[in-house]
């Protein structure tokens, strides 16, 4: 078996850090999907309460009582920084994604292409 140029090593390498990158990125934007879902649903779950309803925090061991208002601008302000993270995300998998096929297009023609010699 004919051993690889160096330059198309190379770019194996390349793609197999993109893979992992990849991943790395669906792991977060899993998560954070995840999270955004939960927080949706407190939200959701605080506007079925009326304003005078006893509302309490997790604050590490914590419960603390807490209002409405204060809850909801929280959770509004964390879903604001969760969607945008989400779509940073989003833009960094499209682009991880458009550099792999790139890359995998460059092997295949390098190992496509006949040898002379």
């Amino acid at each position: 078996m004919e051993e690889l140029p160096p330059q198309v090593q190379h770019q194996i390498a390349q793609l197999q850090q993109i893979q992992q990158q990849a991943q790395a990125i669906l792991t977060q934007k899993t998560q954070i999907e995840l999270t955004l879902r939960e927080n949706e649903r407190a939200l959701e779950e605080l506007d079925k309460l009326g304003d005078d309803a006893v509302i309490y925090r997790s604050i590490g061991e914590l419960l603390v009582k807490t209002d409405k208002n204060t809850v909801k601008n929280d959770l509004s302000e964390k879903k604001e920084t969760y969607t945008l993270r989400l779509k940073t995300l989003e833009k960094q998998e499209e682009r991880i994604q458009a550099r792999f096929k790139q890359l995998q297009d460059q092997v295949k023609q390098a190992l496509s292409t006949p040898k002379t010699g």
